[in-house]
């Protein structure tokens, strides 16, 4: 019997971290259906587009793109229908005490199976200003540079 081994990253949500400043992160599952799973196992989904919402006591993730299966029948999924998120109830609670405050969404970060169960890491963050935008962009260009450096003076 083969045991279920932990995947790595299927869909990453890059916008996210450019555009927010991640406070804290958090693992929850989601409920899917068969054709979702089979489209986002070929990486043919898209996190960018997402955020979550909290209705009725409930986390619901909104706006993800999954492509239709091909060889999906009448059965196919729709590609953005809001998809529901299993988390327990302290966890719920402090995602509705986070966006409460001024300024903070709820935003997916990775969407990956662990032990077959689809998980999506989710990220409680604060939207970025331009300035801010501009700065990170000018730390990944320096760090690229040093980087960069340190290869060409190790290749010596």
């Amino acid at each position: 019997m083969t045991e279920k081994s932990t995947s790595p990253v299927v869909i990453q949500n890059r916008k996210a971290r450019f555009n927010y400043q991640i406070e804290d992160t958090m693992e929850a599952g989601l409920v899917l259906k068969g054709t979702e799973v089979k489209s986002i196992r070929a990486g043919e989904a898209a996190l960018t587009d997402g955020y979550v919402t909290l209705r009725e006591d409930e986390a619901w993730l909104v706006g993800m793109y999954v492509k239709t299966y091909a060889q999906g029948s009448y059965m196919n999924h729709d590609e953005r229908r809001d998809r529901k998120l299993l988390l327990n109830k302290r966890e719920l609670r402090e995602l509705d005490k986070a966006i409460e405050r001024k300024g903070m969404t709820i935003v997916p970060l990775k969407l990956y199976f662990k032990g077959g169960v689809a998980k999506l890491q989710i990220g409680i963050a604060r939207g970025k200003k331009v300035a801010d935008k501009r700065s990170t962009i000018k730390e990944r260009d320096d760090q690229r540079d040093t980087d960069r450096s340190i290869k060409k003076m190790m290749g010596r």
